[in-house]
């Protein structure tokens, strides 16, 4: 099952370019799936940072516009795009120039992929 989803993540890193890391987290910030490029952006991997995304989503919840999927963090050194895929949160981690709009372009793939991890999240 997650030997799946390690392949899956790590051809997407190998196919994106600028993509460093990809990791896959419960809601708290958990670590599931961590495939990473480089070591040099082990601050956003904490699962401080990790866990902000489902307070944020929340948060712009209660603004009215419905359920958050995507937020998007573009830092000077980075981009940080996290997906809504609760029970998991699916974090990815490029350089500047990172092309986001792929990463966005695989969410129904990535929804697939990740079936059996939520399901085993889901149960226990």
């Amino acid at each position: 099952m997650t030997d799946d989803v390690k392949k899956f993540f790590h051809n997407m890193i190998q196919r994106v370019n600028g993509l460093h890391c990809v990791m896959v987290t419960d809601r708290d910030g958990v670590p599931l799936v961590n495939l990473e490029k480089e070591k040099s952006i082990q601050i956003v991997m904490k699962p401080a940072f990790l866990s902000t995304f489902t307070l944020a989503a929340e948060q712009s919840n209660k603004l009215g516009l419905g359920k958050n999927r995507n937020i998007i963090s573009v830092y000077a050194d980075y981009q940080v795009v996290q997906m809504n895929k609760l029970p998991l949160v699916v974090t990815f981690i490029g350089a500047q120039n990172c092309n986001i709009g792929h990463i966005l372009a695989m969410d129904q793939q990535i929804d697939t992929i990740l079936e059996e991890l939520k399901t085993a999240v889901t149960d226990s």
